[in-house]
């Protein structure tokens, strides 16, 4: 299915192959219960779906590299610089249910010690165009959410979700509903239990084959810290965002120029905390547009924000109403207004792989002022078939 891209192209990061072009076409034959998948380049694969009993060894790298250079006084300039590896096992008892378990590694560059070492698990059950996932849910970018809703630095900086989720994949139609529980309270402990959760979707409005690809997304993201059982005197917090807006692409297939894309959006913020004052704002909103020209060099895109009192505790730092730096806590910008450049460009290397690389400076219409930054990822995700347990014949039988 083709889509009209939520804001930035972010596949790479989170499609099962990090290599396959934005032009890659899936089709299905029910009737064989089989899969394809067509490139630009002409090619045809078939796509063999794993049979009951199928074990599998699955490995998935990531290497980042994003120097922020920002003065301003709403987000703090720095570095990340580092890599995470996730080698698991995978099980297919029944050809729908798929079991994953494995380790996740997490290594910042220039520090000796691992940032994180957690055991994975996922549980997958597809039934038909509808996915149950349960334990570590597919995370951050592959929600679709547009960056000042869901920071886009959380595919670095929180790599893991764990809970529950219920996806949607139909050839109109997309939904991924979700629940992170993000840290888990104990009876007397000295914190807060904290959730997280939300809904992506996107309609598809425009007809099958058009050169023209549009789509009406609905956002939405919810937070809550609070709980009963730990002994703190600290009032509850909860909090919503949400996003309606307009996507359309329009495909050129020319030699240099490929498409043209808009993507525009309003959004909102509501503090819904019992307790006055958790946030500096009680309501807020914000106007999100974005032009792109798709080449065969890069793509091209041109982004400008205007947030009033807006606050969205999982969305990007540069869009909010409120500092998050160290030296300027205080600080508040309740008419936020930034224009955005963007090159960003997707090196394959073999379906397994990819190499991004992005600049993106940005004015502060406010504070006049100009930042930048620029960065380097490589996404690495395979799988190879160990063999099948269920044709595995025990000796003496």
């Amino acid at each position: 299915m083709e889509t009209a891209q939520a804001q930035l192209d972010n596949r790479a990061f989170y499609q099962e192959a990090p290599g396959l072009t934005r032009n890659t076409v899936y089709a299905v034959d029910p009737e064989h219960d089989r899969k394809w998948r067509r490139t630009d380049l002409g090619d045809t694969i078939e796509i063999k779906q794993p049979e009951a009993g199928s074990l599998l060894l699955s490995f998935k790298a990531f290497t980042f590299f994003k120097d922020n250079e920002y003065f301003n006084k709403i987000v703090d300039g720095y570095t990340l610089y580092g890599t995470q590896l996730n080698p698991q096992l995978v099980y297919y008892p029944i050809k729908d249910l798929r079991l994953e378990g494995g380790v996740f590694l997490w290594k910042d560059f220039g520090n000796p010690v691992l940032q994180q070492v957690r055991p994975t698990f996922r549980a997958t059950w597809t039934v038909g165009k509808q996915q149950i996932i349960l334990g570590n849910i597919r995370p951050h970018l592959a929600h679709n959410y547009i960056e000042p809703m869901f920071n886009f630095e959380r595919v670095m900086l929180n790599p893991l979700e764990e809970g529950i989720q219920v996806r949607y994949q139909g050839t109109r139609l997309f939904v991924d509903q979700w629940v992170d529980w993000q840290r888990q309270q104990y009876r007397y402990s000295n914190y807060q239990e904290e959730v997280a959760g939300g809904i992506s979707s996107s309609y598809r409005i425009s007809p099958d084959g058009s050169r023209w690809t549009v789509a009406i997304p609905f956002q939405f993201t919810a937070i809550h810290h609070g709980g009963q059982i730990d002994t703190l005197n600290k009032p509850l917090q909860t909090a919503f965002n949400e996003a309606l807006g307009l996507e359309a692409r329009y495909r050129m297939d020319g030699a240099t120029v490929q498409a043209v894309r808009f993507n525009g959006y309003v959004l909102g913020f509501q503090d819904y905390s019992f307790t006055a004052g958790q946030f500096p704002y009680k309501y807020g909103r914000g106007l999100y547009l974005n032009g792109t020209l798709e080449t065969r060099f890069a793509d091209v895109m041109l982004s400008y924000w205007q947030g009033s009192r807006f606050i969205s505790p999982l969305g990007g730092d540069l869009y909010q109403g409120a500092s998050r730096t160290v030296s300027n806590p205080d600080f508040l910008d309740p008419e936020r207004k930034i224009v955005m450049l963007r090159l960003l460009r997707d090196f394959r290397i073999g379906d397994a792989a990819a190499l991004t690389a992005r600049a993106e400076p940005l004015f502060d219409l406010n504070a006049k002022l100009l930042d930048y930054s620029f960065a380097m990822y490589l996404n690495v995700r395979t799988e190879w078939l160990l063999g099948n347990l269920s044709k595995r014949v025990r000796v003496g039988q």
